[in-house]
């Protein structure tokens, strides 16, 4: 078997602790490369994204790209786009990226906007 990196291990080990929660509540899973940041809400029972949000979006792009303020917009913009469609309450998965720094300030903001987790 192949060896795993640090991070595979560590988005393993979040997916198996999200695996026996998630039953009918949608997932918030969060992407953080070099120059973005990227939220979307998952259904995992039917395997389709109902909001989706990112640095790259028309109202977000050029503002603030990977820094802790364009997370936060982004974590604003997911929350509503959430609420609108009809979700209120998520489990966050961080995908293998601590939880600081950018993540938490994602995190933070979609809790202000009202989402849940």
């Amino acid at each position: 078997m192949a060896h795993l990196t640090l991070f595979q291990r560590r988005r393993q080990r979040v997916r198996t602790a999200l695996r026996g929660v998630s039953s009918g509540k949608p997932r918030l899973s969060v992407h953080r490369s070099g120059k973005h940041i990227y939220a979307q809400v998952i259904d995992d029972s039917d395997g389709k994204t109902l909001a989706a949000a990112s640095t790259l979006d028309k109202e977000l792009k050029g503002k603030t790209n990977a820094t802790r303020e364009g997370a936060a917009a982004v974590g604003k913009a997911i929350a509503e786009r959430a609420k609108k469609a009809g979700v209120s309450t998520v489990v966050f998965d961080r995908g293998g990226f601590l939880f600081h720094g950018r993540v938490k300030a994602l995190a933070d903001a979609a809790r202000e906007g009202g989402l849940e987790f």
